[in-house]
């Protein structure tokens, strides 16, 4: 009867060896689609640059409380998401019944929703960047003790090739995504204000 540990080591060993091809493909689909991300992320952050300066939304609550829409003059330092959103919200007062209070919670919760989501997406990558790189590190290394064994350095040079690039991919993509991830929760959180405060105001029925 054969060992059974040398079985199980066989065993372990195939299904770690089988998960760097998946490991190298899944960091290269990482960083074509950080390099898309970062296109648009970057585009945003021009247009918000263009804006002017921001004006305090809580100094004109009263007018678009009275009005149900926004001034021109605070329109034009919004994001261009933020007045998507008041478009949205403008045509169910124009289209207003019963149940207009609850599709009003809905598209908040909804724009909340998809707001949270673009952050999400880098969040994830903080984690399976660093995450992947250690995998891809960690299994040609196994790789290249075994051909080390064989007396075959060629193998073992190229399986520490494979894991130093990989950490280094790894890496550069937590590092990237974490940089992403913390400005893109600011603009995030500052929308989702500007959101709140708008949509409390146009609901809001006047003084009698």
């Amino acid at each position: 009867m054969g060992n059974p540990l040398g079985l199980l080591q066989a065993i372990i060993y195939a299904i770690s060896s089988s998960l760097l091809y998946p490991v190298m493909v899944l960091l290269i689909v990482l960083a074509a689609w950080m390099v898309i991300f970062a296109g648009g992320f970057f585009a945003e952050w021009i247009g918000r640059k263009r804006l002017k300066k921001n004006v305090d939304i809580t100094q004109y609550l009263s007018q678009i409380q009275r009005e149900k829409e926004l001034p021109e003059s605070v329109k034009m330092h919004l994001p261009l998401r933020v007045r998507i959103y008041v478009e949205k919200l403008t045509s169910l007062f124009q289209e207003k019944d019963d149940f207009f209070q609850e599709k009003v919670e809905t598209l908040i919760q909804e724009e909340e929703m998809r707001l949270t989501k673009e952050v999400d997406r880098t969040r994830l990558v903080v984690r399976i960047g660093p995450s992947l790189g250690l995998m891809g590190t960690l299994i040609p290394m196994g790789v290249g003790l075994a051909a080390l064994g064989q007396g075959d350095i060629a193998q073992m040079t190229s399986s520490l090739i494979i894991a130093f690039t990989t950490t280094v991919v790894g890496l550069a993509l937590g590092i990237l995504a974490y940089f992403f991830t913390t400005i893109k929760g600011r603009w995030v959180q500052e929308d989702i204000r500007d959101i709140e405060l708008i949509t409390e105001a146009m609901t809001r029925e006047g003084n009698k």
